[in-house]
């Protein structure tokens, strides 16, 4: 094998074809971000951000937003649209909505809606706090406000209260039932109503939300029911306030093809509803922009087939066919991405804590000892001749299942705990051996898998990565540093929960997805960092506190072309403190220590514990109570 290269690490990690032009490899070996990717010579460092924040004291893991990178993805969207719109001398106007329910958080919705005022984008709620929050952004005034999800009254008056403050705020029917309630509140608040119709479309996909498509799709309404809404809405004088079909066939649509079908069934019912009348003026195709999570390229459920440019160009197009063929007005169009606006903005770094070995410590095999069982023997015979061995499948199977009948023995008294011992060394090192020749292809992976060391990582997949355990989503993962050194350790990570699903297993690879991943060697003397990266979608709201760990330190850099570095931190956010997770879970965190105080001052009375002892005890409760709930480093 010849001199390791950035080359040779750019393939390992795929950094190039998963970042979409916004992360690279610095010459010096570092893992560098490009918060402009047209102006490459702002470059920053992800080492220079966490040595900056260790000599701030904040504590890892953190959760790092490059806002930059958010505006850019945004304005990407618009530009796309605009440029699909001029190219095909399209009539309709853009007008794209953020579906905040992809990362609520206040900072991120911010950054979003002043980076695109220009382009009149708005904002999308699927629930009544998730309305709350967006009615107080404020929006350009040709923005549209979209209204998904069930509603109750109260989801419908606060909608009908942003349409009496100016916005144009849709209600968007996903039940027949939502219709006369939402018009008798509106004939009671004397307003006009903004109505939007969800249709069940008949194409599906495939993937992981297929099923938001089809006759089993859990929002939308029939044909019939779609009807009878429009009929009772003209009965009643508010036809005219029908003016958006919506449709959604599922999140990461990995093939364009999926997209094509979609919008032109979809441009097939607004066309059929404009001929009879009805007015309506935007057709909103919902999400299902995706973002190429492993970096293949491909239609696989982790990546995508398409560009942010063709996506616009296939919606456009598709669009423009159908409705000069139905010969038809063509309609505004309104996407609701969020994974594509906000995934590459924020990822999680994390120190690496230890390592586990599968087979334990290593230790020297001790000699052949008269009277040791024959199952032992054998497995000694068969470590000593591994290397001459043409089917390495065999040998692997015959070593299992050796060891596992010598372990059927233990149970049966027959074969010494020590003998045990010495056959679990001999097994792993004929599983070393094995790997070394490397002769074998179809034992290769699942051997490496076997013998893969986990890396223990300070962070919670539940928390910070939870649909990598939900739904084997593709996470990529990349050391900050050391990208010029030749990684030798193959590794899985395991997080610091006590569960044993707290592990990541699978990894992004050049044929896809591979079930190990080549790091570092560990030096106590230096912190190792890695990156878990495309977070800024759902793993940021959606996480859960398992163990009890809560929310992480997060910091927003911004690039800064004056400063040494390229950026500065604009704001740190502090996580979750043990008492504030507690208080969640309906603890009193005062009650606590009140409670342990109680029993350390009686152990003081009894005698067993020193008074300042005592008084130390209660201190470090107290300041456990205050402190970060993930390990210190």
């Amino acid at each position: 094998m010849g001199k390791w290269t950035l080359d040779d690490a750019h393939d390992l990690y795929r950094i190039s074809q998963w970042s979409d032009d916004y992360f690279n490899i610095s010459d010096c070996g570092k893992l560098i971000v490009y918060p402009h990717p047209e102006n490459k010579s702002i470059q920053i460092k992800m080492q220079d951000v966490v040595d900056e924040l260790r000599q701030q004291n904040v504590s890892f893991p953190v959760v790092m937003r490059f806002h930059d990178i958010l505006k850019d993805r945004v304005v990407r969207l618009n530009k796309a649209f605009d440029k699909a719109i001029k190219a095909h001398f399209y009539s309709g106007k853009y007008r794209g909505v953020y579906p905040v329910k992809v990362n609520q958080m206040q900072e991120v919705v911010d950054e979003i809606v002043d980076a695109v005022m220009p382009y009149h984008y708005g904002l999308e709620a699927g629930s009544k706090t998730e309305l709350m929050a967006v009615l107080s952004f404020k929006t350009s005034p040709q923005a549209l406000t979209i209204c998904n999800g069930y509603k109750d009254e109260a989801f419908l008056r606060l909608a009908l209260t942003g349409v009496k403050m100016g916005r144009k705020v849709f209600v968007v029917i996903e039940k027949y039932s939502e219709i006369p309630l939402l018009l008798k509140l509106a004939e009671e608040m004397n307003v006009r109503p903004f109505i939007g119709l969800r249709i069940k479309m008949r194409v599906t996909t495939e993937g992981r939300w297929s099923g938001s498509s089809g006759e089993k799709a859990k929002f939308g309404l029939t044909v019939s029911e779609m009807l009878q809404a429009i009929q009772y809405a003209e009965e009643k004088g508010f036809g005219d306030c029908i003016q958006l079909l919506h449709f959604h066939v599922g999140s990461q649509l990995s093939d364009s093809s999926y997209i094509t079908s979609a919008v032109e069934e979809g441009t097939r019912v607004y066309a059929r509803l404009k001929k009879r009348g009805v007015p309506i003026q935007y057709l909103d195709i919902g999400g299902g922009l995706a973002i190429d999570y492993d970096g293949s390229g491909s239609n696989r459920h982790s990546s995508m087939n398409y560009s942010l440019d063709e996506y616009a160009t296939h919606v456009v197009s598709s669009v423009q066919q159908m409705c000069q063929l139905e010969k038809v007005s063509e309609p505004n169009l309104v996407t609701e991405s969020g994974r594509a606006i906000t995934a590459h903005h924020s990822c999680v770094i994390m120190r690496v804590q230890g390592e586990i070995s599968p087979q334990g410590v290593a230790r020297k095999i001790p000699k052949a000892q008269e009277g040791e069982h024959y199952l032992l023997s054998n497995l000694r015979e068969l470590l000593a001749n591994v290397r001459e061995q043409k089917n390495y499948v065999e040998v692997k199977t015959l070593a299992r299942t050796t060891f596992d009948d010598l372990l059927v023995g233990f149970k049966l008294g027959v074969v010494r705990l020590e003998e045990v011992a010495t056959a679990e060394n001999i097994y792993w090192e004929i599983l070393r051996v094995m790997e070394s020749c490397e002769q074998e292809v179809d034992a290769g992976e699942e051997l490496q898998g076997m013998l893969a060391t986990q890396y223990l990582c300070n962070f919670s997949l539940f928390q910070s990565a939870a649909d990598s355990w939900a739904i084997q989503q593709l996470l990529p993962v990349a050391p900050l540093s050391q990208l010029d050194v030749e990684p030798t350790k193959r590794c899985t990570l395991a997080d610091i929960t006590c569960d044993s699903d707290g592990k990541i297993d699978r990894f992004v690879g050049e044929n896809g997805e591979k079930n190990t991943l080549l790091l570092h060697e560990l030096d106590e003397a230096t912190p190792y960092y890695i990156g878990l990266f495309l977070t800024g979608a759902y793993q940021d709201v959606m996480g859960d506190m398992h163990n009890l760990f809560g929310r992480l330190n997060e910091v927003h850099v911004f690039a800064d072309k004056n400063d040494p570095n390229n950026f500065y931190i604009e704001e740190y956010v502090r996580g979750s403190s043990a008492s504030k997770v507690l208080r969640i879970m309906q603890y009193n965190p005062d009650s606590m220590a009140t409670s342990v105080k109680k029993e350390i001052d009686q152990k003081v009375r009894e005698g067993t514990i020193k008074a300042r002892e005592g008084v130390q005890l209660i201190d470090f409760y107290e300041k456990c109570l205050k402190g970060y709930t993930y390990l210190k480093n």
